[in-house]
């Protein structure tokens, strides 16, 4: 039997905690001996004192498929792993294997409503167990409660979920989709369901809700935290978001627009990394692949504008993260700014935005299959200065709310 972790959970004989740093970055307990085990139940001993691995078939988009066992899933919490003698956890879903050196986690305690809840395949996962003692959980920044609102009633039809920079943008989305999917009046209002702050706007047609999300990573991140438990507290299931907004492009014509495979940091690492407690904690990006396909296939059906799909990169600003001239701050010569875009496009880079990384790692961590789809409003190689005249670009930020409301028809076989 294992010693206990730093955070009183058993773990395997000969080594710390151990979890796989990929899509849903799960871990599992036995349910007999309570030891901590990465993906499966333990098959039998390894040389190292440790257990040989039983993974359940994971989808080749990175996210873990539902446990036939009931087991449940984790999140990771990062600190110092297993010796280096210890064996790789090969992730063969998305082709990467990852020494034990890299990154080991905590493992949390599911909340006894997440314990009911596990069980529904496509279930939304809040791995936090502190949410348990809360009695009533304040929404803040959307002026929503559980204890002054009734979340199921209200949300549990959604299945889709679309969120974007700016909530003039997704106001016109959910008019948009509530024409196309006939829902309501033609011209109908749609009132903000967070009217009580100006922080974010929510809208809703149907099985489709339409969020603000702000600018940058933080800003995104405050928005899918409180997102991610409303669909929680709903009840929700099989819930698909995408983040539609615009971006600047690497090798392409402005108007294209980019699905993303990845998202990728300004090394291009698949990665989001986040300071939690003081110590480093690195989460992957991988999007969901079979989302990201089909989102490209329906770009392609509609022949209204170039579909591609790529990594896109996810900085910390606009300026000089994104290797622009024109900034109040610039460090750097126009050589440097040109080889650095050529080498991201080599790294299969097609655009950059803001806000795709914490994303990518949220989805992952709370089994939502996510997908970014946004348009190029100009070529990064050919310069920084956004110079499209305003209705183009109007015609352009409409582009990714037309491909996901063929995606969306589609879905529910209104077409």
């Amino acid at each position: 039997m294992g010693g206990e972790s730093a955070a009183g959970h058993r773990r395997p004989a000969g080594g710390e905690l151990l979890g796989l740093w990929w899509g849903a970055s799960a871990a599992s307990i036995h349910p007999s001996s309570g030891e901590a085990f990465p993906c499966g139940w333990p098959r039998e001993p390894t040389s190292s004192g440790g257990a040989a691995l039983d993974c359940p078939e994971q989808e080749e988009s990175g996210r873990q498929a539902p446990r036939k066992d009931g087991g449940r899933w984790w999140s990771q919490i990062g600190r110092p792993a297993a010796p280096a003698d210890q064996p790789r956890w090969e992730l063969p879903s998305v082709g990467i294997a990852h020494p034990p050196s890299l990154r080991s986690w905590r493992v949390g305690v599911p909340t006894k409503a997440e314990a009911q809840n596990e069980t529904c395949e496509g279930a939304i996962r809040v791995p936090n167990p502190h949410l348990e003692k809360i009695k009533e959980d304040i929404l803040y920044h959307f002026a929503l409660g559980t204890a002054t609102h009734d979340f199921p009633a209200l949300f549990g039809d959604v299945k889709f979920v679309c969120v974007g920079g700016s909530p003039s943008r997704m106001k016109n989305f959910i008019s948009f989709i509530a024409e196309d999917l006939g829902i309501g009046s033609p011209g109908g209002d749609h009132p903000n369901i967070c009217a009580g702050t100006d922080r974010y706007a929510m809208y809703k047609a149907g099985p489709v809700l339409s969020v603000s999300h702000g600018m940058g990573i933080p800003s995104i991140a405050i928005m899918l935290h409180e997102l991610i438990k409303l669909l929680y507290y709903a009840k929700c299931s099989n819930v698909i978001i995408v983040r539609i907004g615009t971006s600047g492009g690497i090798g392409l014509e402005p108007g294209s627009v980019v699905i993303t495979r990845q998202s990728v940091d300004a090394a291009f690492k698949p990665q989001f990394e986040q300071v939690i407690l003081g110590k480093s904690v690195v989460r992957s990006t991988v999007l969901d692949k079979e989302l990201a396909e089909e989102l490209t296939e329906c770009g392609k059906e509609l022949k209204q504008f170039d579909t591609v799909m790529g990594n896109t990169m996810c900085t910390l600003d606009f300026y000089e993260g994104q290797a622009r001239l024109d900034g109040a701050v610039c460090s750097y010569s126009e050589e440097e700014k040109l080889q650095y875009l050529k080498s991201a496009y080599e790294a299969g880079v097609r655009n950059i935005e803001m806000e795709s990384s914490v994303f990518a790692a949220m989805c992952n961590l709370s089994g939502l299959r996510g997908a970014v789809v946004c348009v190029t409003l100009l070529n990064r190689l050919e310069g920084d200065q956004i110079t499209t005249p305003r209705e183009g670009l109007k015609e352009y930020q409409t582009r990714p709310q037309k491909l996901v409301g063929h995606f969306i028809k589609k879905h529910l076989g209104k077409q």
